[in-house]
């Protein structure tokens, strides 16, 4: 195994041990805080501060990692997501929301430090001229991520119903503990280190494209949020009846299908031309997700039940991981070759900031008007996604470090 091969086996496993943590931890935050009486717009609160931070985290971690390395951004977002796992096991007296929301803050830093290290490091493993090759390892980098997602989302359903939140909580921030020690000795020194030191004023980016992309990437990541994060799990509960564990477990098997989906999307979006993807392929398949998401909303109107629901929410998963992965891959080649953190944090800040507005609206729209409501936002929304990425560039062009 080369050197660069071996990195990218370091990032990849780095990135999906904290996914496992931060997928059973928000389950575990769901269902535990709706056992105890909380309200959907309540719980949704719980995960304010994780957004917001999120938001935060992006628009500077990805300065920090120019300046730094990204082993070291990397390595400090493990070390929060510990710190806010070891605050949730006070006692229950103690567990206030505000408590939960200042764990949940050091949690959405930690998260999104590691991905905006993890996704900007295989800029730097891959060269310029191997554009289907850096399609590939984002695309596999980001499906495993999802799938390995989805297996915490079950985790933290099981591990609640099995040994508690406490216990759960003990559980997983052992497990991290000792990926971190090994990320620590084991990830290269200086990976994506800029070579030429950038400003301050370079966490904003002056690339249209990664511009268009970001507002893109707001809309569509919004649209998931809207009905996934309290909608989707507090309706299979209370309305559908379903038990923690059945809850757990279908969103697990969703996220993971949507994580081998994009783990695929390079050889389902252009394999049989041997062409990498464009700003119009994300506009169409833009378009074919916001027509689908519409038809959910609409067969739900007319028939609400749970069939409907569970194939409904399968085609949606298939398509929003298709074009989840292509917007990954085109942010890795619209950015720079030196200091491409930076350009990643802006656009992943845009991601943050919209996951922060589904969240909200996850709580507020079900809570007043229902999951079919929450549809209908999300079809707009990634409507919008689709109109914004007609200004995206048609083809790709490998970038330099020249300012755009």
């Amino acid at each position: 195994m080369n050197s660069t091969i071996r990195q990218y086996a370091l990032v990849t496993g780095n990135y999906w041990a904290f996914t496992l943590t931060d997928g059973a931890l928000r389950m575990l935050v769901v269902l535990h805080f709706h056992q105890l009486g909380y309200s959907p717009l309540q719980i949704a609160s719980l995960f304010l501060f994780y957004e917001i931070f999120g938001v935060i985290t992006n628009l500077f971690g990805g300065y920090l990692g120019a300046r730094i390395g990204l082993n070291r951004t990397m390595n400090i977002g493990l070390g929060l997501q510990i710190a806010a796992l070891l605050i949730l096991v006070v006692p229950v007296q103690w567990l206030s929301v505000p408590l939960v929301m200042a764990a949940q803050a050091l949690s959405g830093i930690a998260k999104d430090l590691n991905k905006m290290s993890a996704k900007s490091s295989i800029k730097s493993l891959v060269s310029a001229n191997q554009q289907k090759q850096l399609f590939r390892w984002v695309a596999l980098l980001t499906g495993s991520k999802n799938a390995l997602k989805g297996v915490g989302f079950f985790l933290g359903g099981a591990l609640l119903a099995l040994v508690g939140f406490k216990g759960s909580i003990l559980a997983m921030a052992a497990m991290l503990g000792a990926i971190w020690l090994a990320s620590l000795i084991l990830l290269q020194q200086d990976l994506g280190k800029a070579k030429n030191k950038p400003k301050f004023s370079e966490v904003f980016s002056k690339s249209r494209a990664i511009n268009i992309l970001s507002a893109a990437r707001l809309f569509l990541f919004g649209a998931r949020d809207i009905w996934f994060v309290v909608a989707l799990p507090v309706f299979l509960s209370s309305q559908l009846g379903w038990s923690f564990l059945k809850v757990g477990g279908f969103l697990a098997l969703w996220v993971i299908g949507y994580g081998v989906v994009q783990s695929v999307a390079p050889y389902m979006t252009g394999k049989s031309t041997e062409k990498v993807p464009d700003g119009r392929s994300a506009l169409w398949w833009a378009l074919v997700l916001a027509f689908i998401t519409a038809a959910i909303a609409l067969a739900m109107t007319n028939f609400s039940n749970a069939p409907v629901l569970i194939s409904g929410l399968c085609v949606f998963g298939v398509l929003f991981a298709i074009n989840s992965s292509l917007h990954s891959y085109l942010i890795v080649s619209y950015a720079r070759e030196d200091g491409a953190s930076t350009d990643v944090g802006f656009y992943y800040m845009a991601n943050a900031l919209g996951r922060l507005v589904g969240t909200l609206l996850s709580g507020w729209i079900y809570q007043a008007s229902g999951l079919i409501a929450c549809l209908w936002v999300a079809a707009i929304f990634i409507a919008l996604a689709a109109l914004l990425s007609l200004g995206l560039p048609r083809s790709i062009q490998v970038n330099t470090d020249e300012p755009r």
